[in-house]
C-alpha cells in the first residue's frame, strides 16, 4: 500500500532560538520513499544536516525571531501487513548481546528503571522470558494507564505515569520500556507516523509513539497504547526515551502556533500536493533521503 505523511508546523520565537528536527523518516525506510522527501522551511534559514548517535536523520537550524513554519508532504510504500508477532523469538543473556544494544538496558530521563525495579519483579518475575513477558508487560501498561491528549505533561517519568494512571502514547511507552529494562529485556523508545489504517478514524491525527525490544537478534515492535498488531507504522526516531526522539528541541522560548499531521493511505498513482521545486532550490541527504528546501512564501504564511 501506499502511505501520504507529513506536517504542518508553525513556531513563533520571539528570539533568535536554535533547534534540532527530527522530522525525517528513519534511513531504513528511505528505500520506501515514492516521492521524494523534501523538508521545507519558511522563512529560509541555513541548516546542517547530521546523523545522530542512533542513527536518526537530523537538521540543525536557528529560527529567526517571529514565525517559522516547517512542512512535508510526501508518499511512502509499505507492505500493508501489520505488526510482527513472533512468539518464538528468544531472549537474549546479557553476555551475549551486541554492546551497541547494551545501553538500552540502562536507566535514563524519563525510564526511572531503578525506581520501578522491585514492582517489576514483584509484578513480572513468574510472567515467563522473551515474547511472552513483554506482551505480559504490555497488557499491564494498556490497563494501568488511561489515555487523553488532556493528560500529556512533557516532564512525567514512567513511574509517575504509574501512579497517576494517565498520560499520552509516550507515557505508555515509557512505562513499558521501564518494566522491560528492569526484567533485563533491552528496550528503546521509537516515535513516528501512525494512521488509522484498519481501524476506526480519530481526529486529529499526531504523531504516535511506541518501542522496540531486542529478541530473535532484532528490534521488535510492541506498542503498550493500542495493544494490538497495527498495519503502517513508519518510524521517524529512536532513543533511550522522549528526550532522544524529540520531533524538535528548542533552546529557548517558543510557542507552538500551529500543528497538523497527515498519515492515511492513498491510492497507488497519488501525487503529492506541494508544488514541484527546481533542483537548485534544495539539497539532497542522500541517493534517496529528505531535502531540505527554502519555501518561496512569504514569512507567517
Amino acid at each position: 500500500m501506499h502511505i501520504r505523511v507529513g506536517y504542518d508546523i508553525v513556531y513563533d520565537c520571539p528570539a533568535p532560538t536554535p533547534m534540532i528536527l527530527l522530522l525525517s523518516i528513519r534511513p531504513e525506510r528511505f528505500v520506501d520513499l515514492v516521492t521524494d522527501q523534501i523538508i521545507r522551511v519558511d522563512p529560509p534559514v541555513p541548516t546542517h544536516r547530521f546523523a545522530d548517535a542512533f542513527g536518526n536523520c537530523a537538521e540543525r537550524l536557528t529560527a529567526p525571531a517571529g514565525p517559522i513554519r516547517i512542512s512535508a508532504d510526501f508518499i511512502v510504500a509499505d507492505s500493508g501487513e501489520p505488526d510482527p508477532v513472533l512468539p518464538d523469538a528468544v531472549e537474549h543473556p546479557i553476555e551475549d548481546l551486541p554492546d551497541a544494544v547494551l545501553p538500552f538496558l540502562l536507566a535514563s530521563r524519563y525510564c526511572d528503571v531503578d525506581a520501578m525495579s522491585q514492582l517489576a519483579w514483584d509484578t513480572f518475575g513468574t510472567a515467563g522470558r522473551g515474547w511472552a513477558l513483554v506482551q505480559t508487560i504490555c497488557d499491564y501498561v494498556h490497563d494501568r494507564i488511561t489515555f487523553g491528549y488532556h493528560h500529556a505533561r512533557a516532564t512525567r517519568t514512567a513511574s509517575e505515569a504509574h501512579e497517576e494512571g494517565v498520560g499520552v502514547c509516550r507515557d505508555f511507552a515509557h512505562l513499558a520500556i521501564t518494566f522491560c529494562r528492569a526484567m533485563h529485556v533491552p528496550a528503546r523508545y521509537c516515535t513516528g507516523y501512525l494512521g488509522d489504517i484498519g481501524v476506526p478514524p480519530r481526529d486529529p491525527m499526531d504523531f504516535s509513539a511506541w518501542f522496540e525490544v531486542w529478541l530473535g537478534g532484532a528490534w521488535r515492535t510492541f506498542d503498550a497504547r493500542h495493544n494490538t498488531p497495527r498495519i503502517g507504522r513508519i518510524v521517524m526516531a529512536v532513543g533511550h526515551d522522549a528526550v532522544d526522539a524529540a520531533i524538535t528541541t528548542s533552546f529557548g522560548q517558543t510557542g507552538l502556533a500551529r500543528f497538523e499531521v497527515i498519515t492515511k493511505e492513498v491510492e497507488e498513482g497519488a501525487a503529492p500536493t506541494w508544488r514541484p521545486l527546481e533542483a537548485d532550490q534544495s539539497r539532497q541527504w542522500s541517493s534517496a533521503g529528505p531535502r531540505l528546501a527554502a519555501s518561496g512564501a512569504s514569512q507567517g504564511s
